[in-house]
C-alpha cells in the first residue's frame, strides 16, 4: 500500500463518523485498482496513478504530498462511484456513493484550502468528465479523463486538454485519443 492510501485512511479514520464506520481495517497491499497497479498482468510497468502522477508536476511548488492526498480521495470518491474502492467498503450501493460523495467533496475542500482554483476547475472537470465518460459506457475514457486531469494538476491545462475536455463533453467518437494524447504529456515532461 502506498504511503498516501495510509494517510487517507488516517485521515478518514480520524475524522470519525460514518465515513470511519465504513474504512476497511487495514488496507492491503494490493489496494490499488488493477490499472494503477505497480505492474501489468504481462510483467511491463502499470502507468501511476492520477494523485502520483499528479504529485510529480513542477506546478505543485513543494506542495506534492498535499496534493497527492487530495486527489487519493478525490479518486477514491470516483472509486466508489464506478469501480472497486481502496479504503473504504460500503454494505449498500446507495451508502457508497454518499461515501463517494463526501470523498469529492473533502479532497476539493483541502484543495481550496490550498487556494488552487485551476486545479479545482480541473479536478471538477474530471469528476464531471469521468460520469460522462460512465454515462456513455466507455470506462476507457474515464481512465484517460484521469490521467489527462492528473497531468493538468501537476503540470498546467495546455490548448489540447482543452481540446480534448471539449470533445469529450459533446461526446466524440474522437474524444479518446485526444484525451490520451493530452494525458501522456505528463509522462515526458
Amino acid at each position: 500500500m502506498s504511503e498516501t492510501l495510509r494517510r487517507l485512511h488516517s485521515l478518514l479514520r480520524d475524522e470519525d463518523g460514518l465515513i470511519a464506520e465504513l474504512l476497511i481495517e487495514e488496507v492491503p497491499a494490493d489496494a490499488r485498482p488493477a490499472a494503477a497497479s505497480p505492474t501489468s498482468s504481462e510483467g511491463a510497468p502499470s502507468p501511476p496513478t492520477p494523485a502520483s502522477l499528479a504529485a510529480g508536476g513542477p506546478r505543485l511548488d513543494g506542495r506534492a504530498e498535499e496534493y497527492e492526498l487530495l486527489i487519493e480521495a478525490i479518486y477514491e470518491g470516483y472509486l466508489l462511484h464506478y469501480r472497486s474502492p481502496r479504503v473504504i467498503r460500503a454494505p449498500e450501493q446507495d451508502l457508497g456513493l454518499l461515501a463517494g460523495d463526501r470523498l469529492y467533496a473533502l479532497g476539493l475542500a483541502r484543495l481550496v484550502a490550498l487556494g488552487d482554483i485551476e486545479a479545482v476547475a480541473e479536478l471538477a472537470d474530471v469528476i464531471a468528465l469521468s460520469a460522462l465518460a460512465h454515462g456513455a459506457d466507455n470506462p476507457e475514457l474515464a481512465e484517460a479523463v484521469w490521467a489527462a486531469g492528473a497531468r493538468a494538476v501537476g503540470w498546467g491545462s495546455s490548448a489540447a486538454h482543452e481540446r480534448a475536455k471539449a470533445l469529450t463533453r459533446a461526446g466524440s467518437p474522437h474524444a479518446l485519443a485526444s484525451m490520451r494524447s493530452a494525458g501522456e504529456g505528463a509522462q515526458d515532461a
